[in-house]
């Protein structure tokens, strides 16, 4: 009883420039995403928006809607589930490091598909549900109508298809969706993984989204997205200053913009001020040192091997 008195009261004196008062300024946020929302998910606000009812691809995002229609199909998350040729991306020739012939767990799937965004074994997911990939993409349709999301379509379950599009708008009821569930909330903000394999193998698995290691962030679900046609995306549910926020960032085309404009909208919501291009610079000089770090021993981390794989 005396932690949860001391945890109200330290929400109750958390300060932030739109806890106290009104919201802040909007005109005081420069952000470089071309689409954006930011919402109170508390009262159900929005904060600020940017082109929020604009349809536009969202790549892996998409993997959000894969994981509710897996979980709603109640399917033994315990079967084992392989990798076949039929999951390979011929659209885009992303990477995967799950060979034809690997077999793993449907929940094994389910976390390497939302926390390292990992294309195959969503398109695996999507293989065994009741009727294969084209009635798991109808359930998807269908499951975006019935949350109210009226300018969302989805063409595949892994979002390498820029046919899979939404709007902001749309996102952030799909996040407040996807929070329901448990295990998405779990495995979207595991920061790595290591799965074993049935050859005896391990291989270690990064989140896609940095942010989920930063103690600065309470991030309790998120999702990451990039195809050439959608941009970098980032959708996140997260609390500020003791309140749940919605951050939908969309068509973020520098390397480091949806991160950086994520940090843009934390501060602006913590001081009511505008931050300019420090986190950028901030997370340069972090990814610097760690290279630096990994050259001097010789290796490598996994999150800083270039790869091809969409995210």
């Amino acid at each position: 009883m005396k932690r949860l008195l001391t945890v109200v009261f330290a929400g109750l004196v958390a300060s932030s420039a739109w806890g106290q008062a009104a919201a802040p300024d909007p005109a005081r946020l420069k952000l470089r995403s071309a689409n954006v929302l930011v919402l109170d998910a508390a009262e159900d606000r929005q904060i600020y928006a940017k082109a929020a009812d604009e349809v536009t691809p969202i790549a892996s995002v998409t993997k959000l809607m894969t994981a509710m229609v897996t979980l709603d199909a109640q399917q033994a998350l315990d079967e084992n589930l392989d990798i076949d040729a039929a999951d390979f991306d011929y659209l885009k020739g992303s990477h995967s490091r799950l060979r034809e012939g690997t077999t793993l767990s449907r929940r094994e799937m389910l976390r390497l598909a939302l926390m390292a965004s990992e294309n195959r074994a969503a398109a695996s997911l999507a293989r065994h549900y009741p009727g294969g990939t084209s009635a798991f993409v109808t359930a998807m349709n269908f499951k975006a109508l019935s949350l109210g999301l009226k300018h969302t379509h989805y063409s595949d379950p892994t979002g390498l298809s820029p046919q899979n599009v939404s709007t902001a708008s749309d996102l952030a009821k799909l996040v407040q969706a996807a929070a329901e569930y448990p295990l998405i909330r779990e495995y979207t903000t595991t920061p790595s993984y290591m799965v074993e394999l049935d050859t005896g193998r391990s291989l270690g698995f990064n989140n896609s989204n940095a942010l989920v290691k930063n103690q600065a962030w309470d991030i309790t679900l998120q999702k990451t997205g990039y195809i050439r046609e959608a941009g970098k995306c980032v959708v996140m549910l997260v609390n500020i200053a003791s309140k749940p926020v919605v951050i939908v960032l969309l068509d973020s085309m520098g390397k480091y913009t949806r991160i950086a404009d994520a940090q843009r909208v934390k501060h602006w919501l913590e001081t009511g001020e505008a931050l300019a291009n420090a986190p950028v610079r901030a997370v340069r000089a972090v990814k610097a040192r760690v290279t630096s770090r990994a050259a001097q021993r010789g290796t490598f981390p996994p999150r800083l091997l270039k790869t091809s794989q969409k995210r």
